[in-house]
């Protein structure tokens, strides 16, 4: 199964983020991903986002749970959610380079079945409950100078853009 886990960094928390890279990294290794990389917003880090192949709800939540740098008090919150890679890619068979990270949130139908722009995407999926019976949002790593428009912001109760950069080792 497919999780969205999505850290966000406390505020001051680069040195100890910077101490614990090496643990973080080889941590990751350890894990089968379908997309990873810090988040910005202008130029300074405010989080990581890592999309995860695990068996079930409570390996998504040790995977994120466990990671050094949230083990060592570096991030402020965490989001775990079910996804479901409607693209079947990982970012990694997409041209390298930035991009942004676009959570959509919501309740009831599934919005965005068909993103509004499939050409600017390079990971895409709908936000599940554990168990994958309701639609909670959806989330997207998009190349795209409008970001947010690759979803249809008026079906959603919040919608966040993120800068994102791949990152890490495959």
């Amino acid at each position: 199964m497919e999780f969205l886990c999505y850290h966000r960094d406390r505020p001051g928390s680069m040195p100890l983020r910077s101490a614990l890279i090496e643990e973080h990294w080889s941590y990751m290794d350890g894990f089968e991903l379908i997309a990873r990389g810090p988040t910005f917003a202008d130029g300074v880090l405010t989080g990581s986002v890592h999309v995860v192949d695990v068996p079930d709800a409570a390996a998504a939540r040790a995977f994120a749970f466990d990671e050094p740098v949230y083990q060592a008090g570096g991030y402020r919150d965490v989001l775990v959610r079910r996804w479901r890679n409607v693209l079947g890619r990982t970012m990694w068979d997409s041209p390298r380079g930035g991009g942004h990270l676009v959570l959509g949130f919501g309740s009831g139908e599934a919005a965005d079945l068909v993103p509004a722009r499939p050409e600017e995407l390079i990971a895409y999926g709908p936000l599940l409950s554990d168990d994958g019976s309701a639609w909670l949002g959806t989330a997207a790593l998009v190349r795209s100078a409008d970001p947010a428009a690759v979803l249809t912001a008026d079906r959603y109760d919040a919608v966040e853009v993120h800068e994102w950069e791949p990152g890490g080792r495959r």
